[in-house]
């Protein structure tokens, strides 16, 4: 049974801004699209495998639930509701930046 996968309104925002940036920075949005098709990839494999992502070395993060799934230079919070199979994205951050705060 395939997991629906459910997003914040902050994910979609931090989304949205790391494609602009990406288009903006590299002043090339087909540049920006692919690394937009290659997070949704990886986001869509959780409705299949939504223990895939790690567990995060934060303990406080842990207890909550969290799991971590890595694209590049990015990080996809989520959890898993098993009850109604459901995977909920919570945050997508920068991996290099302290990401404790910003979820």
């Amino acid at each position: 049974m395939k997991y629906k996968i459910l997003r914040t309104d902050k994910a979609e925002e931090q989304l949205r801004a790391l494609i602009f940036y990406i288009a903006d920075d590299s002043d090339n949005i087909e540049v920006a699209l692919r690394y937009l098709d290659k997070i949704e990839t990886a986001i869509n494999r959780l409705q299949e495998f939504p223990e895939s992502g790690n567990i995060p070395r934060y303990s406080i993060l842990k207890k909550q639930g969290y799991r971590i799934l890595i694209v590049e230079r990015h990080l996809v919070f989520y959890k898993i509701n098993e009850v109604d199979k459901t995977v909920t994205i919570y945050s997508i951050v920068d991996g290099r930046r302290e990401y404790y705060n910003l979820i």
